[in-house]
């Protein structure tokens, strides 16, 4: 599969068999595949832009939000999950995972809002949504592809990305929601601490597993 990094949370991931999923819509130019499946993690503007799900929706795509989001993404007959849930679509197995800040009011636990756990392909990918470091991430098993937020703002910072790949041991990290952060500051603090994670720098780039 191929993995580009669009921005921000804003991942597509393209399968062999032609799938392509998106995350957290942010952004996305026009001339973008259409998606098969949107995964929003939060009805924030920069992570379930309107104007880039437009871009890419289609009239078979599979709209996946938070239950408590559904009334801010109606217009796009979305899916509604909680935290424990899973779908299938076609060949590709989603979990809905927890994601929350501790102590900050943005995001708090009882939003309801979401990561997600995506199979395909024999592969497991995570993309945490907006989170701080959770004790939920103890649980989420093995672990290909890490997606996590670094920036601090309402997310994880660098430390606790690092305890977070820790606690995960992915094989593969791709930091994310860095807003002015410098994240060659991230990979080398990781390559110290977590050696045995690869930290990939891919934004507007082709990463392929």
């Amino acid at each position: 599969m191929k993995i580009k990094w669009i921005t921000h949370s804003c991942f597509r991931i393209s399968t062999e068999e032609g799938r392509v999923i998106y995350t957290d819509p942010y952004k996305i130019p026009s001339d973008e595949e259409k998606a098969d499946i949107i995964l929003i993690s939060h009805d924030h503007y920069d992570h379930a832009d309107k104007k880039s799900i437009k871009n890419v929706i289609k009239d078979t795509t599979k709209v996946i939000c938070p239950e408590t989001s559904k009334k801010k993404m109606k217009n796009f007959n979305p899916k509604g999950l909680n935290p424990g849930d899973s779908i299938k679509i076609d060949e590709i197995q989603i979990a809905a995972v927890r994601a929350y800040n501790i102590g900050k009011q943005f995001h708090p636990k009882n939003n309801d809002w979401l990561g997600y756990i995506i199979e395909l392909e024999g592969k497991r990918l995570y993309h945490a949504g907006d989170t701080d470091y959770i004790d939920e991430m103890k649980s989420l098993g093995e672990i290909d592809v890490a997606m996590l937020p670094v920036g601090d703002t309402y997310t994880m910072d660098f430390k606790q990305a690092i305890k977070a790949c820790d606690t995960i041991k992915p094989k593969i990290c791709l930091p994310m929601h860095q807003w002015d952060h410098d994240l060659n500051e991230f990979k080398e603090l990781a390559h110290k601490e977590v050696p045995d994670v690869e930290v990939e720098l891919i934004e507007g780039k082709i990463f392929e597993i």
